[in-house]
């Protein structure tokens, strides 16, 4: 039998939370090979979740955001590659191949290349329209709120509900347009999209339900409202787009690595011989519910980093991964903890306190199994309700 041999030479693509987290576990559990980290931004690692609420706000400053500061990153012993864009990826050459034509070789390749936001057709490069996932998004946008005018926000997700919330706070006139019922109606369920949905209104925000935006409209380069799918026009100043995000993989384009939505892994995050990927980017089979996984959180960032620097040093027997997603939400001062992946339940039951109150945790069910535990205000109560979701316990109630 011949045993894979470990890697003396890892690259990792993708300078944010789950590239960091793998290059820190190979350091912990001993590797003292060359590790590159590639970032196509030239800032040190950073936190993504703040960028949309602390950094948005403006009550944290920028370097506040650094996962790491310059000492602890030097004690890694990293060669780092800040400000870099992988271009393609050379397996029979062991290369990752860097924008300017300089070429990285590799005995193992980690894509942690996370997503982009998309764009509508024609908005980009008009004045005041915005996406938000870099540093440089978030300070783009604090300064356009800070010239005052009207918000609109496209998409009704966690970026698009914890944006509209700090513009209230800073007195922004603020609309938000979803096509689902609510906002957050689709990963967390009708009935905490509702409830998140009327403390946005209460707090000013107007929320336009059942209607998508269509299109940006702009006079002289600049946003003067979008026109929705069903022929309504906003005013506004500032636009937000909050409509999904695309894989970064295409520079994996003739590397034989699979991709399709994300890089396509087995069970234990690896796409091809000497290729891993974690993070955003990364899709896995699902272990319980079949199909496929990709999650893009920042948990399960951090997670899958270190599960891959584990199993890069597993040799032939990688152990497969498994986890309890894990995401949490800030909005008006209610914290919103969530275990699982909600989306699709077929069942909800209120298991502590009263939504009413903004104060209660709840179980999710899906084809009679819980998949997921939501809770408000109650953090201890919800963490006990970590257990049945991780086992799928069977569903017990209506």
């Amino acid at each position: 039998m011949v045993t894979a041999a470990l890697p003396a030479r890892v690259a990792v693509v993708g300078a944010s939370a789950a590239g960091l987290a793998c290059a820190e576990g190979l350091r912990r559990q001993g590797f003292d090979g060359r590790i590159t980290l590639i970032g196509d931004e030239a800032e040190p690692p950073y936190d993504r979740p703040p960028l949309s609420k602390q950094l948005l706000s403006g009550t944290w400053a920028a370097e506040r955001l650094r996962l790491r500061d310059a000492d602890a990153l030097d004690a890694l012993g990293l060669d780092l590659r800040l400000g870099r864009r992988a271009v393609g990826l050379d397996p029979r050459r062991r290369e990752v191949l860097l924008d300017g034509g300089e070429r990285v070789g590799c005995d193992a390749a980690v894509v942690a290349t996370g997503v982009r936001p998309r764009w509508l057709p024609g908005a980009r490069g008009v004045r005041g329209v915005h996406v938000l996932r870099t540093l440089a998004d978030a300070v783009a946008l604090r300064a356009s709120l800070a010239g005052g005018g009207r918000l609109v926000v496209a998409g009704g997700g966690f970026v698009g509900a914890e944006a509209a919330a700090v513009a209230r706070a800073l007195g922004r006139d603020t609309t938000v347009v979803t096509a689902a019922d609510g906002l957050l109606a689709g990963p967390l369920g009708p009935r905490v999209g509702a409830l998140l949905t009327a403390v946005h209104r209460e707090h000013g925000v107007r929320v336009v339900t059942g209607a998508r935006v269509e299109a940006v409209l702009a006079r002289d380069g600049r946003a003067t409202g979008v026109r929705l799918d069903d022929g309504r026009r906003l005013a506004a100043d500032t636009v937000l787009l909050g409509v999904g995000s695309t894989p970064n993989a295409e520079w994996l384009a003739g590397s034989g690595v699979p991709v399709a939505d994300g890089v396509r892994c087995d069970a234990a995050l690896r796409a091809a011989p000497g290729v891993w990927a974690c993070g955003d980017v990364a899709s896995w089979p699902d272990p319980d519910g079949g199909g496929r996984l990709r999650v893009e959180h920042r948990t399960n960032a951090s997670e899958q980093g270190l599960a891959v620097a584990r199993g890069l040093l597993a040799g032939d027997d990688p152990p497969p991964f498994r986890t309890v997603p894990y995401l949490w939400s800030d909005q008006y001062g209610l914290r919103v903890q969530v275990y699982g992946l909600p989306r699709g339940a077929d069942a909800f039951r209120v298991v502590d306190g009263d939504p009413a109150e903004r104060r209660f945790t709840a179980l999710f069910g899906r084809g009679g199994r819980v998949c997921a535990a939501v809770g408000i205000g109650m953090p201890r109560a919800l963490r006990a309700l970590r257990a049945p979701v991780a086992e799928r316990a069977p569903w017990r109630g209506p």
